[in-house]
């Protein structure tokens, strides 16, 4: 994966591609191995998962930084928030889209929502364009202010560390490009965006699978802040599986398919999430729990959608 993301952009900086065509056909493929480093190789990195050596878990982390998100921030918004809070408004920054998106049936629905199972598929694919540019910035603010990042000297370092990244990760995918490549240097921002665009619909899509669908739930606080049930439980209301069967497709999305199990042993590494699953749902069964799961990546796709659909029709609607 990470030869995939970087030996296109290689080649592009070598000035020797004259085709405008390649261009874009190496970017798109250098997309595919971006998606393939942020499923499958920094996922289970900073949930310290992919190696039992703990440097090896925080150098590959840092791969995440190398395509230009964060790696700190990220522990935070998904080990962190995600991982406890799966589901919940508000607490779960994953359900807490810009407004004209609605990803859960507690917030409240515009008029543009009833368009939303046809339009999101785009936002999904600029996802990955925001997280670069901005996101990042938008969250520590939101940290700190959450207690995350301590005032002064603690939070000016964390930013200068996501700028110096970002920074190094600009010149190598983007601006090194536009001064090396023969194209024009919109046409080289073009196949930086198709590039993003490829790896923002892939990512989002694979997540929203896993929490966005008719029989997930949705679950709320009470009047103190506390949820109901135990964290486990809460896991497998909130999380579905898709695809099990396929092991390229699980390979290639770095097990992503088997989110209930991720869930609920975040700490284990997805190669062995296959197996573990008949345990798991075995025991879901004798408990009396859900255990949500379709059995291919279509018919997951399908059940997003007609739960986007049903987000932006009705208010309150029945879900779980």
């Amino acid at each position: 994966m990470l030869l995939t993301f970087v030996a296109p952009l290689v080649i592009v900086n070598t000035g020797m591609v004259e085709s405008t065509w390649l261009l874009f056909v190496l970017y798109i493929i250098s997309g595919f191995g971006m998606a393939g480093i942020g499923m499958g190789i920094m996922h289970d990195a900073i949930h310290n998962s992919y190696s039992k050596n703990q440097k090896v878990n925080q150098y590959l982390g840092y791969t995440l930084n190398l395509i230009g998100a964060n790696a700190g921030i990220w522990r935070i918004q998904h080990n962190v928030l995600h991982h406890t809070f799966t589901n919940i408004e508000e607490a779960d920054d994953d359900i807490n889209p810009p407004f004209f998106l609605r990803f859960t049936p507690h917030t409240k629905r515009y008029s543009i929502h009833k368009f939303q199972h046809l339009y999101s598929w785009f936002f999904y694919g600029l996802s990955t364009v925001s997280w670069v540019t901005a996101k990042d910035f938008v969250r520590m603010a939101k940290f700190k202010k959450m207690g995350f990042f301590k005032e002064g000297k603690e939070f000016r370092k964390q930013l200068s560390t996501v700028i110096g990244w970002k920074l190094v990760s600009f010149f190598f995918v983007l601006i090194l490009p536009i001064i090396m490549a023969p194209q024009a240097w919109w046409m080289v921002v073009l196949a930086f965006i198709s590039m993003h665009f490829v790896t923002g619909l892939m990512i989002t899509t694979i997540f929203q699978l896993a929490h966005i669908v008719p029989t997930t739930e949705y679950p709320l606080p009470d009047e103190k802040g506390i949820v109901q049930g135990d964290w486990a439980s809460h896991q497998l209301l909130t999380t579905a599986n898709f695809s099990p069967k396929s092991r390229l497709f699980s390979w290639f999305i770095g097990g992503l398919n088997y989110q209930i199990e991720h869930h609920l042993l975040p700490n284990i590494c997805h190669v062995h999430y296959r197996k573990i699953s008949h345990i798991v749902a075995q025991t879901a069964k004798e408990y009396g729990l859900p255990y949500h799961n379709q059995h291919s990546f279509v018919s997951a796709v399908g059940e997003h959608f007609k739960m986007l659909r049903e987000l932006g029709k009705v208010d309150k609607l029945r879900v779980g």
